[in-house]
């Protein structure tokens, strides 16, 4: 998914797309299709995780950035204007005694082996990601449908055939963002 600052949403009402882009111009587009229409509010959904998002459509309300993982006010321990944030970790001994035998101490080398880890298992970590955003969004707007929890075994699976063939009958934008959202989910498997 992407990793740019510039989240990117996508917005359904009901099984219809009305909307997908750079999250200010979804929002903006969403508060005029629900001025003019005048029915429920759509779902919006963050295409990076899958999740339903709860926006603010009130006229004048400004299209808030989304929510960051880490709260200002715990800050404490590191150097927080370098990004550094203490974290605890808890290891055996035998981990604590060879990571103070390597050259830089014990940040530098678990800095060093998740760098190297998250090089190696990129592709799997991204496979993983995309199935979880796809399953989210599928729940949240696709529960309901005929044959979705045999396409949410065939997606865990990684079984895109299968996949194809359970989702064959749902509404044609639903299919089309479900393809979009699962792309790297199937890259591995292939």
């Amino acid at each position: 998914m992407s990793s740019s600052s510039e989240s990117r949403l996508t917005a359904f009402a009901g099984f219809r797309r009305i909307a997908s882009g750079p999250r200010a111009k979804v929002i903006a587009q969403v508060r005029k299709q629900c001025a003019h229409s005048g029915q429920a509010q759509p779902f919006v959904f963050d295409d990076s995780t899958g999740e339903r998002l709860d926006i603010d459509l009130r006229e004048g309300a400004s299209p808030a950035p989304a929510a960051t993982a880490q709260d200002p006010a715990a800050r404490g321990v590191g150097r927080p204007r370098l990004g550094v944030v203490a974290r605890e970790v808890t290891l055996l001994p035998r981990h604590w005694e060879w990571l103070g035998r390597q050259p830089g101490g014990a940040s530098v080398a678990l800095r060093r082996l998740i760098d190297e880890a998250r090089h190696v298992h990129a592709d799997r970590d991204a496979q993983r990601a995309a199935r979880e955003a796809t399953y989210r969004f599928m729940s949240a707007i696709a529960g309901d449908l005929p044959c979705f929890e045999e396409a949410a075994r065939a997606l865990f699976a990684g079984d895109r055939a299968r996949f194809d063939a359970h989702i064959a009958t749902w509404p044609e934008d639903v299919q089309a963002h479900l393809h979009k959202l699962a792309a790297a989910a199937w890259s591995a498997a292939a």
